[in-house]
């Protein structure tokens, strides 16, 4: 009886997306990370589509009962109540909403000013070089925290507020990664292909040089969301953030330092909920850097 041979395996075609995943997938705890900040998604998405609708889990946030003020995590209240009798849970979940969106609002600002002013230096050189290399030096050299308080003591306190002023100060990291891979990649030989073949500069930009400088542009945008929320919860926690009724971590945190003998339950579960998500994009940043920079990983 003749034994039928068996086909050879071929083998799977080369995947950059499918190799990402392999060396993203050996960090666990970047790993961890992304569960965490997708876990948060999910969470404060369901939390404002339900409240959209007027269904609130477990409270509605802003919701008082004097007669259930400053009680202790229970299982009616498993974050405790604060000095006004709202449930803590469900305005950690709301205020979820508003820290992711700040981060990302402003990083997405920083990183377009940062994109636009780092590829214009890196590509012209020159005294534009110059010019816009001295603009990023300036911004550098005030504390950034202080510059943002600055502008928002100014400006009138408000949820958009602190998105665009965080955002325009930010993309100065952005705009210097930029450069540096401009510097380098205008210089390879697709890039003089495409001059001789009279390609203009804006399609020689942003089809042929900056897909190829966006990696480092993308692990710095993932670190600087947590540092965007870390600074949302700083301006709340003085005053100058997104203002009351509408929740976030930092202004719970700034109502629950009057009663932090009497009620820690007010700045811990806060707390614990900005380190948590800052140290989760943190690795989820140094888990893309390690993935997607061979220097990185081989030295």
């Amino acid at each position: 009886m003749r034994r039928s041979k068996k086909k050879p395996v071929e083998p799977k075609p080369y995947s950059p997306f499918r190799e990402f995943l392999k060396d993203f997938k050996k960090n666990r705890l970047a790993v961890l990370g992304a569960i965490v900040v997708f876990s948060l998604f999910v969470m404060a998405f369901t939390a404002w589509f339900l409240g959209e609708l007027g269904i609130y889990i477990p409270y509605d946030p802003n919701e008082t009962d004097v007669t259930a003020k400053l009680r202790p995590p229970s299982l009616g209240h498993p974050l405790g109540t604060d000095q006004l009798g709202r449930d803590v849970l469900s305005r950690m979940l709301h205020g979820a909403r508003i820290s992711l969106l700040v981060g990302f609002v402003a990083v997405g600002i920083s990183v377009t000013v940062g994109i636009l002013v780092g590829s214009i230096a890196g590509y012209f050189g020159g005294w534009i070089d110059n010019l816009l290399m001295r603009v990023v030096d300036a911004v550098i050299s005030f504390p950034s925290f202080f510059l943002i308080l600055t502008v928002v003591a100014l400006l009138k306190p408000s949820f958009w507020n602190v998105m665009v002023v965080i955002g325009l100060t930010g993309w100065t990291g952005t705009a210097r990664f930029v450069r540096a891979e401009f510097l380098s990649l205008k210089e390879r030989e697709f890039v003089q292909a495409a001059h001789a073949l009279g390609v203009k500069s804006p399609r020689v930009i942003f089809l042929h040089l900056l897909p190829n400088a966006f990696m480092p542009v993308l692990v710095s945008a993932t670190l600087g969301v947590a540092g965007a929320i870390l600074t949302e919860a700083g301006l709340s926690f003085l005053g100058f953030g997104v203002q009351p009724p509408q929740p976030t971590w930092g202004n719970i945190l700034t109502e629950g330092r009057l009663y932090i003998f009497d009620a820690w339950w007010l700045t811990l579960f806060p707390g614990l909920a900005i380190l948590v998500t800052v140290l989760s994009f943190n690795l989820v940043g140094e888990g893309l850097r390690d993935a997607l920079d061979p220097r990185a990983r081989y030295g």
